[in-house]
C-alpha cells in the first residue's frame, strides 16, 4: 500500500483546550461549536475520571487511560513541532483490540474517552460489513460519520475515535471450500484505514452529494473534492470472542512438558484466560496477521459478577438509575432506591448473564406498571424497597391506596381544617371496596363524603375518625352526628 504523505495541520484551525471546561460540560457546547481537544490529559487524570463510572476493570482502564492519552499528547507534539521523517517512521497509532463478555462495558469505556477528551465519536458493527462482502466504501462510510459527528469540521474529524464491535464476526474461518473470502475482505479494507489513507466525502452512489457538487461548481467554478486522511484516527474494535478461551487453554496446555501438561490450569488461570492472549491465538481464529499487526493494544475486561452489578447500581453517576429516575421525574414523581432493592435488582440481571445489559431489564420489570399507573394516580414520590422489587403488584397497590387516603385527609384539612384520619375496619373496608371495583379508594372517599365536608363545620370537631359506620351509611350517620353535636350544645346552655 502506498504511503500517504503526512501533512502538518494548521494548529490554529484544531479547537484549543480550555483547562477548566474541556470535555466536561458537553452541554454547553451548542450545536455547531466546535468541541475542545484536551491533547493536555495526562493518563492518571483520565484514570480518575473513568474510575468515576466504571467498576472492576481496573487493568482495562490503566491500559486504555494510558495508551489513549499518549496517542493525543504524541499528536499534540506533532502539531507543535511538525513530522520529521524520524517522526513518521515511529509513528506506530495505538490502535486496540478490546475482548471480553457482552455486557461489561466496552462501548461505554470508550465513549466516556471520547466525550471526556472531546473528540468526535462514532460506533460501527463489524457484522454490517460482513453481510455486504468487501465494498470499501462501507467502511469508508465510519470516517463520513465521524466528519458528520464533528459537524463538518474536518480536522476535527481527523482526531476522532472510531469504535467498531463485534469485529470477532469478520473473523475469517475456514470451510470445505476455502477460507471466507467476504470476511478476509473486511479484514482488508479495515487495514487501509487503520493505517492511512484519504477517504473521500462525496459517496459516487450518494445523489444527494453530487448534486451539491454540481451546485458548487456553479457558484465557484470548481468543484472541491473534500477528504479525511485518517492517520490519526484512533481505532478501537471490540468482540466476545467466542471460542478464544478454549484456543487458549489448548496452546498453554500444549506447551507443558512431561507430566505439567497433564495437571491442567489452576482455578487462577482457568479465570483469567483471555488476559493471556497471544497473536497466534488471535490469527489462528481467523484474523489476517497484518490486521492483528495494526491492533498493538490488546485490553481485556472480565465478566461482571452479581456483586459487581450491585456496585454499578449504587454508584451515584450510574447512567441506568440516573436515566430511570428523570424519566419519573419526567411525570413529577421522585425515585428513591433502598440498598436492599439495588442488591436484589443485581442478583436478577446477574441470573440473565448479559452483564450490565441485565440491569436495564431488571429495572424495566420492576418498575414499567409504576411508571404507567402512578402518574394517573398522582403519586409524588416512590421508594423502591425490596419487598416492591419481590411483589411489585402488591405494593403497586399498597401505595396507590396508602396514597389515596392520605390527599383525600390532606384535601380534607385543606377546606375544612379538621384532622381527618381513619379506623382500622375502614381501610379494610375501602381497601375491599376499591379492590372490587378496580377504581381508586379516593374516589370512594369523595363520594361517600362529600356532605362532610360541610356537615363537619357545624359540629366543632378537631378531628374525625372515617370509621366502618360511616362508610356503611355515611348520610344518616352524618345526621347523627350533627344532632349529637347540637344536643351537647343545648346541654351546655343548661343552668
Amino acid at each position: 500500500m502506498e504511503k500517504q504523505p503526512f501533512i502538518k495541520p494548521d494548529i490554529d484551525s484544531i479547537p484549543k483546550p480550555d483547562p477548566e471546561m474541556a470535555g466536561h460540560k458537553e452541554e454547553d457546547s451548542g450545536k455547531g461549536k466546535p468541541k475542545e481537544i484536551d491533547f493536555n490529559l495526562l493518563p492518571e487524570e483520565l484514570e480518575a475520571y473513568l474510575n468515576q463510572y466504571v467498576v472492576d476493570q481496573p487493568e482495562a482502564v490503566e491500559v486504555l487511560a494510558t495508551k489513549i492519552c499518549t496517542h493525543f499528547n504524541r499528536m499534540r507534539l506533532e502539531i507543535e513541532e511538525g513530522a520529521s521523517n524520524d517522526q513518521a517512521l515511529g509513528n506506530i497509532k495505538s490502535n486496540m483490540l478490546m475482548i471480553g463478555p457482552t455486557g461489561v462495558g466496552k462501548t461505554f469505556i470508550i465513549k466516556l474517552i471520547a466525550d471526556r477528551i472531546g473528540v468526535p465519536f462514532v460506533k460501527g458493527d463489524a457484522t454490517k460489513f460482513s453481510e455486504t462482502g468487501y465494498v470499501g466504501g462501507d467502511v469508508e462510510d465510519l470516517v463520513r460519520d465521524l466528519v458528520h459527528e464533528a459537524d463538518e469540521n474536518i480536522k476535527l474529524a481527523e482526531y476522532g475515535i472510531i469504535y467498531i464491535d463485534e469485529i470477532d464476526k469478520v473473523a475469517a474461518s475456514p470451510s470445505q471450500y476455502g477460507p471466507d473470502v467476504s470476511r478476509s475482505g473486511v479484514q482488508r479494507n479495515l487495514l487501509k484505514l487503520m493505517e492511512e489513507t484519504e477517504v473521500d466525502m462525496k459517496v459516487p452512489h450518494d445523489l444527494a452529494s453530487q448534486m451539491e457538487a454540481v451546485v458548487q461548481a456553479q457558484r465557484t467554478g470548481k468543484a472541491e473534492r473534500k477528504k479525511v486522511n485518517t492517520r490519526n484516527i484512533l481505532f478501537v474494535v471490540s468482540g466476545a470472542f467466542d471460542g478464544l478461551a478454549e484456543r487458549i487453554r489448548k496452546r498453554i496446555s500444549s506447551q507443558g512438558i512431561g507430566f505439567k501438561s497433564d495437571v491442567g490450569l489452576s482455578p487462577e488461570e482457568e479465570a483469567n484466560l483471555l488476559q493471556m492472549v497471544a497473536t497466534k491465538d488471535l490469527i489462528d481464529y481467523g484474523f489476517e496477521s497484518e490486521f492483528i499487526g495494526r491492533l498493538p493494544i490488546t485490553v481485556t475486561l472480565s465478566d461482571l459478577d452479581e456483586n459487581s452489578l450491585y456496585r454499578i447500581l449504587s454508584n451515584p453517576t450510574c447512567a441506568v438509575i440516573q436515566a430511570k429516575k428523570r424519566e419519573f421525574r419526567a411525570y413529577g414523581i421522585e425515585l428513591v432506591f433502598e440498598d436492599e432493592a439495588l442488591r436484589k435488582l443485581a442478583e436478577r440481571a446477574a441470573a440473565e448473564e448479559t452483564g450490565a445489559r441485565g440491569l436495564l431489564s431488571a429495572l424495566e420489570g420492576v418498575l414499567i406498571k409504576f411508571e404507567k399507573r402512578l402518574p394517573t394516580v398522582g403519586v409524588k414520590k416512590l421508594t423502591v424497597t425490596g419487598k416492591l422489587v419481590d411483589e411489585p403488584m402488591k405494593e403497586m397497590q399498597r401505595i396507590i391506596f396508602d396514597y389515596a387516603l392520605r390527599s383525600f385527609a390532606d384535601e380534607f384539612v385543606t377546606k375544612t381544617g379538621i384532622k381527618l384520619t381513619y379506623s382500622p375496619e375502614a381501610e379494610k373496608q375501602l381497601k375491599s371496596a376499591a379492590a372490587k371495583k378496580d377504581g381508586d379508594a379516593r374516589e370512594i372517599l369523595q363520594k361517600q363524603l362529600k356532605d362532610y365536608i360541610y356537615g363537619v363545620k357545624l359540629m366543632g370537631l378537631d378531628e374525625l375518625i372515617v370509621t366502618e359506620e360511616i362508610l356503611k351509611d355515611p348520610g344518616n350517620m352524618l345526621d347523627k352526628m350533627i344532632k349529637k353535636a347540637y344536643d351537647k350544645k343545648e346541654d351546655g346552655n343548661l343552668p
